[in-house]
């Protein structure tokens, strides 16, 4: 799962995580909650979510 500290550690802003949500019609509020799959994240194809979704993938990886 991708969670906002995801995003934290990737550098990326709140702000602009929820423009990028919005563009690609995502609800923000329920990712704020509950993360998101990360196979949702990559399915966007975008190098941002990519990012995000490796930082993610390698927490899971170390047992965090």
């Amino acid at each position: 799962m991708v969670h906002m500290r995801h995003v934290r550690a990737a550098r990326y802003c709140a702000r602009g995580m929820r423009q990028w949500f919005e563009f690609h019609g995502l609800d923000v509020a329920d990712f704020l909650k509950n993360g998101i799959p990360v196979e949702k994240f990559e399915a966007t194809g975008d190098a941002m979510a990519l990012r995000v979704a490796e930082i993610a993938r390698k927490e899971a990886e170390d047992g965090r």
